[in-house]
């Protein structure tokens, strides 16, 4: 499995993809209007529509922004995040200049993926320009607020950041300065999970940890469906255990194989019909369709994956 730690390995210090581097009743449907949304009232009351994080035609918007982009509006798509690509976090573009020209083709801009920045330098040799949570959060800050995006979220942690409690304890330290860096913004800030922090350490669940450790008022939680489902952990049962605590999603679903792989939403093992009746109580106001990896091309495999869920959330 190509993951986000081999991602780095295999393509390079600048080509940094999204790791940056991975009806429910009526309340969710794909409509025009609901591109306005804000998030900011009540989820059940809501039309939310559906959303792409770019990670997924990642090598597509290494080579074409602007057409790129065109092909995902066309498939229906309204909101994204973004992800860091070989040119910079959004893309070569200023975050404005990018955030408007996906305003121009009917999109919103609502989070973008970075990293701790504390991983060692064999695990992802970043460029010392490279931004990151402790090499430039206010920078980090400055640029998703003059996108006009969301959320600012933290991608994922290299091995060798997750490797004892206390390091999980002080990446809910900076979780909680770049929450309140990013509230004086006006924005949220997220961490997004993998399967990781589900294995039990020292004794404890290290997301149980990450939860009690930030601040609610500061922190929410990108989770991902696929992750947390193949770690064997049920959303709905972390919804009821966490109300409140995940703003965003990321929305991928998992083959009936024994390698229980990444493939097109609606045509895996998931029941997201189940997972988006509780969105409210998740508190969730975006979520994304990912898929780390697609069988060919991966505008075909977001094609799918739209009209699936469309189907489901219908």
């Amino acid at each position: 499995m190509l993951n986000r730690r081999n991602f780095f390995k295999t393509t390079g210090a600048l080509a940094l993809g999204s790791l940056l581097l991975p009806s429910c009743g009526n309340a969710l449907t794909q409509t025009e209007t609901a591109a306005e949304n804000t998030g900011d009232s009540n989820v059940s009351k809501q039309v939310l529509p559906v959303g792409l994080q770019l990670y997924t035609v990642r090598e597509l918007m290494d080579q074409d922004v602007r057409g790129t982009l065109q092909k995902i509006a066309a498939i229906g798509y309204k909101d994204l995040e973004s992800a860091a690509g070989k040119t910079g976090h959004y893309y070569g573009m200023k975050p404005k200049e990018f955030a408007t020209l996906a305003e121009s083709m009917g999109m919103k801009l609502r989070s973008s993926h970075v990293l701790p920045g504390t991983q060692l330098p064999t695990e992802a040799p970043l460029p010392p320009e490279f931004l990151t949570l402790t090499n430039g959060l206010q920078q980090l800050v400055d640029m998703a607020a003059e996108s006009g995006q969301n959320y600012l979220t933290c991608a994922y942690m290299f091995p060798s950041e997750h490797k004892t409690l206390d390091q999980y304890r002080r990446m809910a330290e900076l979780f909680n300065r770049a929450g309140e860096a990013c509230k004086k913004a006006g924005l949220g800030f997220a961490y997004h999970n993998h399967d990781f922090e589900f294995e039990t350490l020292e004794g404890q669940r290290p997301y149980d940890l990450l939860l009690a450790e930030t601040d609610k008022g500061l922190v929410g939680m990108e989770l991902d469906l696929y992750w947390a489902t193949k770690s064997g952990n049920d959303p709905v049962a972390l919804f009821e255990k966490y109300p409140g605590r995940f703003p965003m999603w990321h929305v991928k679903d998992m083959d009936n194989t024994d390698k229980k792989f990444f493939t097109e939403v609606g045509n895996g093992t998931i029941d997201f019909k189940r997972i988006f009746d509780k969105a409210e109580l998740a508190g969730m106001k975006y979520y994304f369709v990912e898929q780390d990896q697609t069988p060919g091309d991966p505008l075909a495999s977001i094609t799918t994956s739209y009209n699936n869920l469309v189907k489901v959330l219908s």
